[in-house]
């Protein structure tokens, strides 16, 4: 034992899961460092801890991302509407400065704008971070040179919000720290991240998911309040959770974390629901009228139909979708042979609400990063959908310089628009088979294989069923399809680990 270490300290440390030793394409991968680590290597002596090595790499491939998005910021944003598409670096933030009132000061939401859209499209907290950055943006200059200053503050808030992702998955599974390689690595989420806004929300949610893992009820729902304040999708997580606590019995914890998500949420909405409602209701009302839209396969319905469906209609047929992908969730969640973890059915629902949903932005993979990282941890399926991911990412923007070009030599005709869609839509359905099939199948599952119940599920974790239905009333069948030990272990979080 290393001297300083004691007999004590090391009794708490969790029996860390090396991902090289139970996964064949990260230990294939981990020969570009020099090969998996050995098992009596000596630990705990160094600064290069799993967190700080993964909160780095995810700040590297950040830079990357900003990388790849250097010939828009300088000119294709400004000067050629193609060539921000073949490039493939367009980004909202440039284009909303001016185009939402920041640049002559107008307040979000108070402030009426010149133009059909009137007000802010976006929920309040996300507002409160754009104005921050307007705020920080240099007012001197031309307007290029003001735009060119917005998008690198906001690029800088938001890679504070990439380290913050990267780490709260980290520590989440507290034995399988080095999982967080999976969304600080992911190409898609380099690629996406400086497209708008999405990485606040997501920050907020991962937090909350890691405070949930610590058994932290109240900051839990604290922190989904503030990423629902952000961005709607966070919200839908309740649901999950409402049916895994009434199977394990937790009315209290759950009440407090809904209690306290409403009271979040209303801080940060209720002054300017009551000062300006009219541009507070501005999102709400622009998600409900707005028409299918890229990424959707509403959208490939509607380009091959004549008669394609009213938004209306489109609305009231993905409500219905999505209500029959809740029940799906629900009844999966009190069936199952064994209690599904939290973060499965977390990716799940979020998963079947981008599926289902008029709009599927290429932005959208990242509310979908960190989940799938908790949720299916094995880097094979991972790869494979972020390169259905990355392919969508290059065939949307092939596609709109094909229809700002009116060239088929400079980009991606419709058709092929289309195959990019059914791709990326398939790939997210490939990872959700993939969780469905380890719920239903626990000893598939590598979180479970590993010895574990459910680290993000805190006060879930190791809980004894109250409500089952089904499969899950009669374990006695079943108790042939897993046998795994549950590993005890004391301490707060991930600490020093082998790769």
């Amino acid at each position: 034992m290393p001297s300083g270490v004691s007999k004590q300290a090391s009794a708490h440390e969790p029996d860390l899961v090396r991902p090289t030793a139970e996964d064949e394409v990260a230990a294939a991968g981990s020969e570009l460092i020099g090969g998996p680590l050995g098992r009596r290597a000596l630990l705990g002596t160094s600064w290069w801890t799993p967190v700080r090595v993964i909160a780095l790499v995810a700040i590297g491939m950040f830079a990357l991302g900003l990388v790849q998005k250097a010939p828009c910021y300088n000119g294709a944003w400004f000067y050629g509407a193609s060539s921000q598409y073949t490039h493939a670096c367009y980004s909202d933030i440039p284009h909303l400065y001016q185009g939402r009132g920041f640049a002559d000061g107008l307040v979000p939401y108070f402030d009426q704008l010149p133009g059909d859209m009137q007000f802010l499209e976006y929920p309040v907290l996300t507002g409160v971070f754009m104005q921050v950055a307007a705020w920080l943006t240099p007012g001197s200059g031309s307007i290029q040179d003001q735009e060119q200053w917005y998008w690198m503050v906001n690029a800088g808030m938001l890679m504070a919000c990439a380290a913050v992702i990267a780490v709260c998955v980290t520590r989440t599974h507290a034995r399988r720290p080095w999982d967080g390689l999976l969304p600080a690595l992911a190409p898609a989420f380099a690629l996406t991240a400086t497209i708008n806004w999405d990485l606040l929300a997501v920050a907020l949610t991962a937090a909350a998911m890691l405070m949930w893992s610590r058994g932290r009820a109240l900051a839990f729902g604290v922190l989904l309040g503030l990423a629902t304040a952000a961005k709607l999708y966070p919200v839908l997580i309740l649901g999950p959770l409402l049916v895994l606590c009434w199977r394990a019995g937790r009315w209290r914890e759950y009440a407090t974390a809904l209690g306290s998500a409403i009271v979040a949420w209303v801080v940060v909405n209720g002054p300017v629901m009551l000062f300006a409602f009219d541009g507070w209701s501005k999102f709400y009302t622009f998600s409900q009228e707005r028409g299918v839209d890229f990424g959707s396969f509403w959208l490939i319905l509607a380009q091959n139909s004549s008669d394609p469906l009213s938004t209306d209609t489109v609305n009231t047929l993905a409500t219905l979708l999505m209500v029959l992908c809740c029940a799906g969730v629900a009844a999966l969640a009190l069936m199952a042979p064994r209690r599904p973890r939290f973060a499965q059915l977390a990716f799940l629902i979020v998963a079947a609400f981008i599926l289902t949903n008029k709009v599927y932005s290429p932005q959208y993979v990242l509310w979908l990063v960190p989940l799938a990282a908790l949720a299916r941890p094995r880097w094979r399926d991972f790869l494979i959908w972020q390169a259905c991911e990355v392919a969508y990412f290059l065939g949307i923007w092939m596609y709109l310089a094909y229809t700002t070009s009116g060239d088929a030599h400079k980009g991606l005709p419709t058709d092929g628009y289309h195959w990019a869609i059914g791709l990326h839509l398939l790939g997210t359905v490939f990872l959700c088979a993939m969780v469905v099939r380890d719920i239903l199948m626990p000893e598939r599952d590598p979180v479970r294989r590993a010895g574990d119940d459910d680290p993000s599920g805190g006060v879930l974790d190791g809980a004894d069923d109250v409500f089952v239905l089904g499969p899950a009333a009669h374990p006695a069948r079943h108790a042939a399809h897993f046998e795994g030990p549950r590993v005890e272990w004391g301490g707060t979080g991930a600490t020093n680990g082998s790769l």
